[in-house]
């Protein structure tokens, strides 16, 4: 029988709860999981298995699979989550503090979540243990679901929230880069507009939208060994992510100025 023992830290960010968590647990291993994740009945068993084999390793990392019930749902996942790799002859969903099991001088070594941010603090420890010399190993069969945001909305709120975040994190290269490059290059697409009139606008309107479509493309055929279908499905896919990528852009945009005006300028 496993005990639960309820610790309350106040308001907190998921940082300072897990470090609080991690600092109340007297074990030498560390099993994290996230909010709102419910894992298959032998999660936790198939993580310490994987640590008990000799080859001695310091973490291990299971594998999450994205609830999609819906067609936005499953467009949502091709829109922003990596897709599954092959490993131990499956395609797996890896490196994800949702469902990873570490030694506790891993957790004391990189110092532990940084506990000022609301998102991105995840991928901060990640790549910390990265960086460090730690034997690191996965298991494949220690799958936990992820419910995804199921509504425009709600999409949209988060990565407001993820955007702002990430520049906070100092990770806006691996994000924000590449997106804001793409539309200042439609911004200056659109400059002989003083020249040629408001009729060039179509011009940065046409390539904008080639753009979406053309990374909408991309997303289903990075998808399509997890998510087959034939040619009509997947023009409807097409024409729900052509939007979807829309909005998170805007989201991405919205959350970035947000930082620039409140965190950075403290306006």
């Amino acid at each position: 029988m496993v005990a639960i023992h309820l610790i309350r830290a106040g308001v907190a960010f998921p940082g300072r709860a897990r470090n609080v968590a991690a600092a109340q647990a007297n074990n030498e291993w560390l099993a994290f999981i996230d909010a709102g994740i419910n894992p298959e009945p032998d999660w936790l068993e198939s993580l310490a298995r994987r640590a008990q084999l000799p080859d001695d390793v310091d973490v291990v990392y299971g594998s999450y699979e994205p609830v999609v019930d819906t067609l936005f749902k499953q467009c949502a996942v091709m829109a922003y989550v990596a897709p599954p790799v092959e490993m131990d002859g499956r395609s797996i969903r890896s490196r994800s503090v949702a469902s990873v099991l570490m030694k506790r001088k891993v957790w004391q070594a990189v110092g532990g979540f940084p506990e000022h941010l609301r998102s991105a603090e995840d991928i901060l420890f990640m790549d910390k243990i990265d960086a460090s010399d730690f034997r690191v190993a996965h298991a494949s069969n220690a799958l936990v679901h992820w419910q995804v945001k199921g509504t425009p909305w709600l999409t949209f709120k988060r990565f407001v929230t993820y955007a702002r975040n990430n520049m906070r994190a100092g990770l806006w290269r691996q994000w924000q880069g590449p997106i804001l490059q793409r539309y200042g290059f439609l911004l200056a697409a659109g400059l002989p507009v003083f020249w040629f009139g408001v009729k060039w606008l179509l011009v940065p309107l046409l390539l904008w939208v080639l753009m979406l479509a053309g990374r909408a493309a991309v997303a289903l055929w990075r998808n399509r060994g997890c998510y087959p279908a034939g040619p009509s499905r997947n023009v409807v896919r097409l024409l729900v992510l052509i939007p979807l990528i829309a909005l998170i852009d805007a989201a991405t945009i919205s959350g970035t100025l947000q930082w620039a005006l409140k965190d950075k300028a403290g306006l």
